[in-house]
């Protein structure tokens, strides 16, 4: 039935009456909707019900014995008792159970104070144990460089295996053995090759799972908390940075059902020590002797506003990075445009033929994250999203594993953790597809709900107005024939960077082809670390200003250098790819003499004579509202339209496709942990790119027994 639940009557808390539940499931799933809490280790709502811990006994007055309530499906008319003598016997006894062969390591465990086991203990446990003989002891495993294991203290609730076998779609991890001789772990000696294993972490209920790089560093109630939006890719998923001493400690997922659920990637999770490595902490200046050395504020920022004073304004440049917040983005092209400059430019490629950037339907996912659950066909053009958006593909496989979720892909083979069609590389395909010949496009014709995802980096190719158009042409063409009607979005582009959407929406142009056809004499480079403009492009008397927070590619070639804050550091807005606006928050102070972005462009406009006419960051956003409304409603969506008239200038386009593989050769799992200068600077990812190359090693050179 679809019917929703229907007001409970006022029962005592052990015992109510279930009414007909409707949509759900499990008696775990009834009681909580009213309110009542069961104890429980292996049940997790996102996973399978594994059954196997009995922590959630609980009374039926029609059965002689207790029941798993997260096993015990919703029956109409049934008496609950969920506090009776009985149901408190029989989970004091489970407990024992559990803690039978439990060392106790609760003042050394990194999981004390935000331990179930710990916390269900005391609550339903007793305070004696008539177990006397030896405890068992379980050799510990090496499962990579991010997840630490003790595994003596696992209590067999199977949570990390069905969480790697159903949502990340790694099957590592397995159980050998039965009874007391069960073991958990990944049969033979190897990395847990998933960029989602960190998850393991938050759903173990005990400490078997921890995080290497966090162990033995800090306690849960000795760290501040702060909600903040994760920038390493284009999801925004939802996080919390907890810190210690100005200090990052870790970061945790925040739920956020249209984002990221609950989970995280591995790079969101333990790129954090690259905040600490590599950063540019004081203004620097390039010599006579053509070394930079330390400077004050007050001489960098002199002389960039007499640079840009004495320079034309088709002479200067700017380049925006992946991981700047659009008040940075606002502050650079007021500056740049009082100095009748619009040379304002992104890394990251997009066409400019037809619609180009300047409308919003042709650069958003539009169908949104969450929608692809709502899907029947999903065709992947030039797009590895298992690296590229590790959140967004754990909700493909979501759709596929539970709602039949067919799935083509053109381009390199690769693996997605869920199977597919593969329709071919070249792109020639598409045009076949566009034109129906191709035996695919029946079955897109066929599909209620399409969707088309086509990746940015297959976008960075000379051909790509003429691929997106091609891609234009097969998502119109899926709409008009699909049977949701005009409320549903065909056309997605799954973008990289964090930045890349607002940087779009705010005026940007896409790519750096201006600034190579036209190289300035100013250039300025905002957290562009991506290497997409060289020295030698430019001319020998330019001068290369950098403002960021990594000495990376960036300011290994500038002139100037300017600190910068990192996103843990200040109060910015970012866009994420379905065009959804969130907050940055201030989670620790920019090291040394480092200073947010837009303070550091609003001081120079006021030495260069074009002062930006605000002071605060409110003002900045009013000024943000002004360009573009949507930047500011955040955790909103402001859905794109104008598909017909996107559709319309597509034609336009003369370009042809060229025969090359979509995907380039380099997006790989070792390139995942290393994207950004974050990363780039954190040992923990150094380490896992390490790992996965002795681990690919390993399997091309097996040893001989």
């Amino acid at each position: 039935m679809s019917a929703q639940l229907p007001q409970l009557p006022e029962l005592p808390a052990t015992c109510w009456r279930c009414l007909w539940m409707g949509n759900l499931s499990w008696w775990s799933q009834a009681c909580e909707k009213v309110g009542v809490q069961i104890p429980r280790f292996c049940y997790h709502e996102r996973l399978s019900v594994a059954g196997n811990c009995r922590m959630c006994l609980v009374e039926i007055e029609t059965s002689p014995k207790p029941v798993a309530a997260c096993a015990m499906p919703v029956m109409k008319g049934w008496n609950i008792l969920t506090n009776s003598e009985k149901t408190r016997k029989a989970r004091e006894g489970v407990m024992e159970f559990l803690l039978a062969n439990h060392p106790l390591d609760c003042p050394i465990c990194d999981q004390g104070g935000e331990c179930d086991l710990q916390d269900q203990s005391m609550m339903f446990g007793s305070d004696r144990s008539r177990f006397t003989g030896d405890k068992r002891a379980v050799e510990d495993k090496n499962i990579g460089p991010l997840v630490k294991t003790i595994m003596t203290r696992c209590i067999h609730c199977t949570r990390c295996i069905r969480f790697a076998t159903e949502i990340a779609g790694v099957e590592d991890l397995g159980t050998t053995g039965r009874g007391n001789g069960m073991l958990v772990g990944t049969y033979v000696e190897k990395m847990f090759m998933s960029e989602l294993s960190g998850n393991v972490i938050d759903i173990c209920p005990v400490g078997a799972l921890t995080s290497k790089p966090y162990a033995f560093t800090a306690r849960p109630w000795e760290t501040r908390e702060t909600e903040s939006i994760d920038v390493l890719d284009a999801v925004g998923s939802n996080i919390v940075v907890s810190t210690l001493g100005g200090e990052v400690m870790r970061i945790l997922p925040r739920l956020n059902e249209d984002v990221n659920e609950e989970w995280i990637s591995d790079k969101t999770r333990f790129a954090y020590d690259g905040l600490k490595r590599q950063r540019l902490t004081q203004p620097m200046v390039k010599g006579a002797s053509g070394q930079l050395t330390p400077s004050s504020w007050e001489d960098a920022l002199t002389r960039v506003a007499g640079a840009l004073q004495g320079a034309q304004g088709k002479d200067i440049a700017a380049i925006a990075g992946g991981l700047v917040d659009a008040e940075a983005l606002i502050s650079l092209k007021d500056l740049l445009n009082r100095l009748n400059s619009d040379s304002l430019c992104t890394e990251e490629l997009f066409p400019m033929a037809g619609a180009g950037a300047d409308l919003r339907s042709n650069y958003l996912l539009n169908t949104r994250i969450s929608g692809i659950e709502e899907a029947d066909l999903l065709l992947l053009v030039g797009t590895n999203p298992r690296y590229e958006a590790p959140l967004f593909n754990a909700r493909i496989r979501k759709s596929w594993l539970h709602n039949e979720l067919q799935v083509a892909l053109v381009g390199r083979e690769v693996d997605l953790s869920y199977s597919y069609e593969h329709l071919g590389e070249s792109a020639q395909v598409l045009q076949e597809i566009a034109s129906g010949t191709h035996p695919f496009s029946k079955a897109l014709a066929q599909a209620e709900r399409p969707v088309v995802v086509v990746g940015s980096a297959c976008l960075q190719r000379e051909d790509r107005a003429a691929l997106h158009s091609t891609v234009a042409a097969i998502a119109h063409s899926a709409r008009s024939s699909s049977g949701a009607g005009d409320t549903w979005k065909v056309l997605n582009v799954l973008h990289r960077a964090a930045s890349q959407v607002a940087a779009l929406d705010l005026g940007y142009r896409p790519g750096v082809d201006t600034v190579r056809g036209n190289p300035p004499k100013v250039l300025f480079l905002l957290g562009a670390d991506a290497g997409c403009v060289a020295r030698q492009d430019l001319p020998k008397d330019s001068l290369v200003i950098y403002q960021g927070h990594h000495g990376d590619t960036g300011a290994i070639m500038a002139d100037i250098i300017l600190p910068g804050a990192a996103y843990t550091e200040k109060c910015g807005t970012y866009v994420n790819t379905e065009g959804r606006a969130q907050q940055t928050r201030v989670a620790v102070t920019a090291p040394d003499m480092a200073r947010e972005d837009w303070k550091i462009i609003r001081a120079i406009s006021e030495l260069a004579g074009v002062t930006l006419p605000y002071d605060t960051v409110d003002e900045v956003r009013d000024r943000m509202a002004e360009v573009s409304p949507n930047l500011v409603r955040y955790d909103d969506v402001e859905e794109a339209s104008f598909f017909k008239q996107a559709k319309e200038l597509s034609k336009t386009v003369k370009q042809a496709l060229l025969a090359e593989p979509l995907i380039p050769p380099q997006l790989t799992v070792k390139d995942f942990y290393m994207t950004d200068p974050i990363s780039r600077a954190s040992q923990t990812m150094a380490k896992c790119v390490k790992a996965v190359t002795e681990g690919a090693r390993a399997v091309e050179e097996p040893s001989i027994c």
